[in-house]
C-alpha cells in the first residue's frame, strides 16, 4: 500500500503543484523558494539523517564532506543499504553524469562531482560518469556534432576535479551506447508503459519521440552488466548515484524496473540546488551568465558578480542593519559560504555576527569573493593540465584491474 501511495504522488501532474522540479525545469510558484520537505514527500525519498552521516565517518575513518555536514546532500534512497554492503566487506560502484549543454561549467555543476570524488576516495570504489550528449541534442537546439564537442570539453572539467583514472570510466552516449548497454536499454523500455513515462516525466503530445525514448539511456548505467569490460560476472554489484534531486524521476523509474530485470535497485544520495545569485528560487542557469559563477570567470569577474548580483539579506542602511541584523534565510553570500567555506567555526562566526548586525554585507561578500576565487583558480590550474590524451585515457573502453583496491 505504501508503494502504491508513493507512486500515486509521483505521478500527479506537476502543473497542479506550486513548484516544478524535473530534470529540465526547476521553479517555484511566484518566485518562491523550493520546498524540499514537500519534494521528499512527493518523490517518496527519505531525508538523510545525522545517524547515516555519523556512520559514513565511522566506516571510512574520514571526516564527513562539507556537503554532508551541512545538509547539501539531504535526501536518499537506500543509502543505508550501500553502507550495509560496505560494512559486510562487499563492493559497490558509483554512477553520476553530466548533460553537456555549455562550454564551461558553473559552480553548481561542480557540486555533484566534488562530492562524488569524496565518495570515490573515501570508499575506494569504481565510478562511471555518463555524458548525455544525446539528451542535450534532443532537448536543446544543438547539433550532434556540437553536443559531442561540448561533451569532450566538459570531460576536461570533470577530470580536473581529481578522479582516480585507475577507478574511473567516462563515456559519451553517442560513442558508447550499443552492445550490452543497448540490450539493457531495450529491456527497460519494454517494462515502462507510455502512460507511466508520461506520469513520471510529464511528456505531452508535442514532445518528439526522442524525448520519450531517452529515459532508459540514463537508467541502465545503474546496472553493472551495462559495462561488461568493467563488471563482467558481477551482476549482483550495487550502484550508488550521487545527483541533484531534479534527476530523481529517472531513477524512480529505474528502481521500479530493476527487480523485474534481476538487478538491485540503485541507491541515491541527492543534493539541494546551488541557488542563482539573484535569489533562492531555483538553481543556477547556464542561460543567464549573471546568475552563476563559472569556472572560466576571472578574479575580477567573480568580484563584480558577487558585489553586483549576489542577493543580500542585509538591511538597506547601516543603522537598520546594526539594529536588526541580516535576514540569513534569503542571503545568497551566506548560502554560498555554506557550500564552499570548509571551516565550520569560521562559518558559524560569520553567520552569528552577520545575523546580529555586527558584520556588514560588504564584509561577508568580500570573504565569499576570496573563497570562490581560490576554488575557481585551483580548478583552472587543474583543467589546464588536462590533455586530450588524458581525456582519451579516461574514456577508453578498458578494464580497471585495480578498481576495488
Amino acid at each position: 500500500m505504501e508503494k502504491a501511495e508513493a507512486e500515486r504522488k509521483v505521478e500527479e501532474s506537476m502543473e497542479e503543484d506550486d513548484q516544478v522540479v524535473n530534470p529540465w525545469q526547476v521553479s517555484a510558484k511566484d518566485g518562491g523558494k523550493i520546498d524540499y520537505d514537500k519534494l521528499i514527500d512527493k518523490f517518496g525519498c527519505q531525508r538523510l539523517q545525522q545517524s547515516l552521516v555519523d556512520r559514513v565517518q565511522r566506516l571510512t575513518s574520514r571526516p564527513p564532506h562539507v556537503f554532508l555536514r551541512r545538509g547539501v546532500f539531504f535526501a536518499h534512497r537506500d543509502f543505508e543499504e550501500i553502507l550495509n554492503v560496505y560494512e559486510r566487506g562487499e563492493k559497490f560502484y558509483l554512477y553520476t553524469g553530466r548533460g553537456p549543454s555549455s562550454e564551461a561549467l558553473h559552480l553548481g555543476h561542480l557540486v555533484p562531482f566534488m562530492f562524488t570524488k569524496y565518495l570515490q576516495d573515501a570508499f575506494k570504489v569504481p565510478l562511471v560518469i555518463q555524458l548525455t550528449d544525446d539528451e542535450k541534442c534532443m532537448w536543446k537546439n544543438l547539433s550532434v556534432e556540437e553536443c559531442q564537442r561540448l561533451a569532450l570539453e566538459n570531460a576536461k572539467d570533470i577530470i580536473a576535479c581529481g578522479f582516480d583514472i585507475s577507478k574511473t570510466f567516462i563515456f559519451s552516449d553517442f560513442d558508447y551506447v550499443g552492445g550490452a548497454f543497448y540490450k539493457n536499454m531495450v529491456k527497460v523500455a519494454k517494462c515502462v508503459t507510455y502512460n507511466k513515462v508520461v506520469g513520471i516525466f510529464g511528456f505531452t503530445g508535442e514532445d518528439h519521440i526522442g524525448k520519450v525514448s531517452f529515459p532508459p539511456v540514463q537508467a541502465v548505467p545503474s546496472f553493472p552488466s551495462s559495462f561488461p569490460h568493467l563488471f563482467s560476472g558481477k551482476d549482483d554489484l550495487r550502484c550508488l548515484i550521487p545527483c541533484a534531486i531534479d534527476q530523481d524521476p529517472y531513477f524512480r523509474m529505474t528502481r521500479d524496473v530493476a527487480p523485474r530485470l534481476g538487478y538491485h535497485k540503485p541507491a541515491l544520495i541527492e543534493s539541494s540546488f546551488f541557488p542563482a545569485m539573484q535569489g533562492e528560487t531555483g538553481k543556477m542557469s547556464a542561460s543567464d551568465p549573471n546568475s552563476a559563477i563559472y569556472v572560466t570567470d576571472s578574479a575580477k569577474d567573480i568580484k563584480n558578480k558577487i558585489n553586483k548580483y549576489a542577493f543580500s539579506g542585509g538591511q538597506d542602511s547601516i543603522e537598520k542593519h546594526r539594529l536588526y541584523g541580516a535576514n540569513l534565510e534569503v542571503d545568497i553570500p551566506i548560502k554560498y559560504l555554506n557550500f564552499f567555506l570548509d571551516d565550520d567555526a569560521e562559518l558559524e562566526h560569520i553567520t552569528k555576527e552577520y545575523g546580529a548586525g555586527r558584520m556588514l554585507t560588504g564584509e561577508v561578500k568580500q570573504r565569499l569573493i576570496q573563497v570562490l576565487t581560490e576554488i575557481v583558480e585551483r580548478h583552472r590550474r587543474a583543467r589546464a593540465a588536462v590533455t586530450d590524451e588524458m581525456v582519451d585515457a579516461f574514456m577508453a573502453v578498458r578494464p580497471l584491474p585495480n578498481m576495488f583496491d
